[in-house]
């Protein structure tokens, strides 16, 4: 029998070292995990940060102080009661100027000697707008800053306040907690229909360019979303699940996604969906979701609901 208590002790030894390397490297895999898990973490934080700032800056929707549509000829602006389009802010000047509509073409004329600039140049009459709203002329009166919308039919002036007292009641935007779970692994099915049919909070639906179908799988379904392709680096989704109303944005959220790989392969990360213009302003004029877009399933990630 001693003849083999040689290989006995070998054996043990070599049993003992190979469970102590498994939980050596069971202890490292979880350190891994969790670096992984707080760099996931960190990379949600600095988003939030990156949105707060968009949103509080001066293109951000927060600022927003009003939406005026015009009509065909002469729109006078000021705080006075009798004009065609009224702010009511006591510092505001009873009569501040005119927009006048003409078709596609809206012409600026400031009232009396009130300094209403267009970037640094003082005007007293300008062309600006003439059809395209991306060669809009902002102008400036004060912290005010104001320049045209399209929509469809309609023409409008978006109104701002820089120094609107809804900036410093901002401070975050409630979340749900950070899950690395929600952030899915998908793909992208090219769709036989080359737009997808947008609604909109005015009641106008347009033909947005479609990028194809982000097709996921969530607790062991296949779910798709439609995806608009706006020519930017990212594509866009809207969509709506069973927290809408109750601790999200009654009528949904938006996201952005990764353009697909050459494999068709994206990511889609509701971590970061977050919510429309509207949820912060009234003079916004946000998309809303699809109903093919409404996801039968709540998801308990991204932004959730904001009271201002």
């Amino acid at each position: 029998m001693p003849i083999f208590e040689p290989k006995v002790s070998l054996m043990y030894r070599t049993t003992k070292t190979m469970v102590m390397i498994a939980f050596l490297m069971g202890i490292i895999g979880d350190a891994a995990a969790q670096i992984k898990s707080s760099t996931y973490k960190n990379e949600i934080v600095e988003w939030d940060k990156k949105r707060m700032e968009s949103l509080k800056s001066a293109t951000g929707w927060v600022n927003l102080s009003g939406l005026f549509w015009l009509k065909e000829g002469e729109n006078k602006f000021g705080s006075a009661t009798g004009n065609e389009l009224l702010f009511k802010e006591k510092n505001f000047p009873a009569l501040l100027g005119s927009f006048l509509l003409k078709g596609n073409e809206v012409v600026w004329t400031t009232a009396g000697d009130h300094a209403v600039f267009s970037e640094h140049e003082k005007i007293k009459t300008a062309t600006i707008f003439s059809g395209e709203e991306k060669n809009a002329t902002q102008l400036a009166f004060q912290t005010f800053r104001w320049s045209v919308i399209k929509r469809e039919d309609l023409i409008g002036i978006r109104f701002r306040d820089l120094a609107s007292p809804l900036l410093e009641k901002l401070h975050q935007i409630p979340r749900y907690t950070i899950h690395q779970d929600w952030r899915i692994n998908a793909r992208i099915e090219q769709s036989v229909l080359p737009s997808v049919s947008i609604l909109n909070v005015l009641g106008q639906t347009t033909q947005e360019t479609s990028a194809g179908k982000v097709v996921f799988a969530f607790k062991g379904k296949s779910y798709s979303l439609d995806v608009v392709d706006e020519g930017t680096t990212n594509l866009f989704v809207l969509f709506g699940d069973d927290t809408n109303a109750k601790e999200t944005y009654p009528t949904g959220r938006f996201m952005y996604i990764p353009r697909p790989d050459a494999n068709g392969n994206t990511v889609i990360d509701f971590n970061k969906a977050f919510n429309p213009p509207c949820a912060f302003t009234p003079f916004a004029t946000c998309p809303i979701p699809p109903k093919q877009n409404i996801l039968p399933f709540a998801v308990k990630s991204g932004e959730r609901k904001i009271h201002l």
